[in-house]
């Protein structure tokens, strides 16, 4: 009842309105989510989840236009990073985490002095680079049975190394965004998209995406 009355309350509705804000969320959402305010639909949160509020059509929508604007957590390096699950690239884990940490070492670490750091930030690098191998093992050891995860699939004779890769990641960065539109990420914000009514302005795209059906 507490979230169930102000929503009604807002809405000017009637106690006994169906569907209830508090039985039939989604599909009270369906019909009033483009009404309701921000502080009140954050409510909605803690009793439904982004994969059920995919079932709405504005939600979907909205998730499409914050893909289209290419924000950082989606972006290719973040993405596998968080997401290293849906990766089927080839090339050894960390990579990207090793180089980071030699550079901190040869570059801030004593302000570069050469002669304290020419061995550190190879080291360093090293560990870096094994540390974040051994969570993506552990992360593929601990997933739940029938859990989706991207397989590596056979080169042909004709395909590049370079092609493959482009290919790779092509197909990553589509499952990336396809999973978060339909709430299927986990370690992701999906309150600040689903309730943010500014997404709403793209109408053309609104009308040729995920209408109701």
């Amino acid at each position: 009842m507490v979230l169930e009355k102000p929503s009604l309350d807002y809405l000017g509705l009637s106690p006994e309105y169906h569907p209830s804000p508090r039985t039939d969320p989604i599909s009270f959402l369906k019909i009033n989510l483009t009404n309701l305010p921000p502080h009140l639909l954050l409510h909605y949160s803690s009793i439904t989840t982004p994969k059920q509020r995919a079932a709405i059509p504005t939600v979907r929508n909205r998730r499409l236009i914050f893909t289209n604007q290419n924000p950082p957590e989606l972006q290719f390096i973040s993405a596998r990073k968080t997401w290293p699950l849906l990766w089927k690239g080839r090339e050894r884990r960390g990579i990207e985490e090793g180089a980071e940490e030699r550079d901190w070492a040869e570059n801030n670490f004593l302000q570069g002095a050469k002669k304290h750091v020419g061995k550190l930030a190879s080291l360093l690098g090293g560990y870096e680079e094994e540390r974040e191998a051994e969570r993506i093992r552990v992360l593929y050891r601990e997933r739940p049975a029938g859990e989706f995860v991207a397989e590596e699939d056979e080169e042909s004779d004709e395909e590049t190394e370079e092609e493959a890769q482009d290919e790779a990641r092509e197909t990553f960065e589509y499952l990336v965004r396809e999973h978060f539109i339909y709430g299927l990420l986990e370690d992701m914000d999906y309150d600040k998209v689903d309730w943010d009514d500014t997404l709403d302005d793209d109408r053309e795209a609104e009308d040729q995406w995920f209408n109701e059906d």
